[in-house]
């Protein structure tokens, strides 16, 4: 199954639903940073939620969030737009934890591994200066996190849901999830019916697994109400490049570029989220230095 989002409004246009499919996407993250079964289901988790974040903003604008918990996996950071590209990093991909005990026994920790802490979001809207906002982790689930973000950052009530299911041998079978939020002029009858569909919900990985797509998902969750409004693809895609790389040594101050090209003679740089790895020469360096002192 192709990755996308299904973005549409239900019950009257009073609740607008984002669901998605993103095995693909995750499967490219878990290879490329080579998590560990904990790791990628939080990363994976963080990478669903953002790129249907980022379907909320215009072609052009591209927002940033960041998990700072002080869990085993330590900080995750996620960069998506509203074309559907999406990177993300991790700090320590190595991390393998399950719950021992509890109606969660035996599933993967994700809240253990991501810990207490805070997500940061940072808006580029192509404006003069960046909006940044913030909200404290609630269980370090992700999607509890995401759902408490909108509410008391953005102001709109909002249902997450995401899962990522593992495969013995660490790939990724499967990934996805929903965004759902109420709009101006929802009534408490249909609050009341959306909190039923919900609670009725079986596990995202489940529904999937069982051969459902974002399309019943959207059915479901809409209640037979709802209107598909467009589909967009989604990809792990990134942007790094040489040039880009370049342009980041030139914010250096001379004090620092001087040993890169005394001592080291060039910089070897490794892209945090793709790992493709850049060498800059001596003498690109010391062209940047010459242009700071003249």
């Amino acid at each position: 199954m192709e990755d996308y989002v299904l973005i549409g409004h239900a019950y009257n246009k009073t609740v607008r639903i984002y669901t998605a499919v993103t095995t693909t996407l995750v499967e490219t993250a878990h290879t490329l940073h080579g998590t560990w079964p904990t790791a990628s289901a939080a990363l994976g988790r963080f990478l669903t939620a953002s790129a249907m974040m980022g379907l909320m903003y215009k072609d052009g604008e591209r927002i940033t969030l960041r998990i700072k918990g002080d869990g085993p996996v330590g900080s995750m950071t996620v960069e998506a737009n509203g074309q559907g590209d999406v990177r993300g990093d991790i700090m320590n991909p190595e991390v393998y934890l399950t719950y021992h005990d509890g109606p969660k026994k035996g599933k993967l920790a994700v809240g253990k591994a991501v810990g207490k802490g805070f997500l940061f979001v940072t808006k580029d809207l192509l404006m003069k200066d960046y909006y940044t906002s913030s909200s404290e982790l609630q269980t370090g689930e992700i999607a509890d996190d995401f759902t408490y973000y909108f509410t008391a950052s953005e102001q709109t009530n909002s249902s997450v849901g995401l899962g990522v299911l593992v495969n013995p041998d660490q790939s990724i079978q499967t990934s996805g999830g929903y965004i759902l939020q109420l709009m101006p002029g929802v009534t408490d009858e249909t609050i009341d019916q959306i909190e039923q569909v919900i609670a009725s919900l079986p596990p995202i990985t489940s529904l999937y697994e069982s051969g459902n797509t974002p399309e019943t998902l959207f059915e479901r969750l809409s209640g037979g109400t709802g209107v598909i409004l467009d589909k967009k693809s989604v990809r792990y895609h990134c942007t790094c490049s040489h040039d880009g790389f370049l342009k980041s040594l030139q914010s250096l101050s001379i004090d620092a570029l001087t040993p890169l090209a005394d001592e080291d003679h060039g910089a070897h740089i490794t892209c945090h989220f793709c790992k493709k790895e850049y060498q800059i020469s001596e003498a690109s360096i010391r062209e940047i230095i010459k242009k700071k002192t003249s």
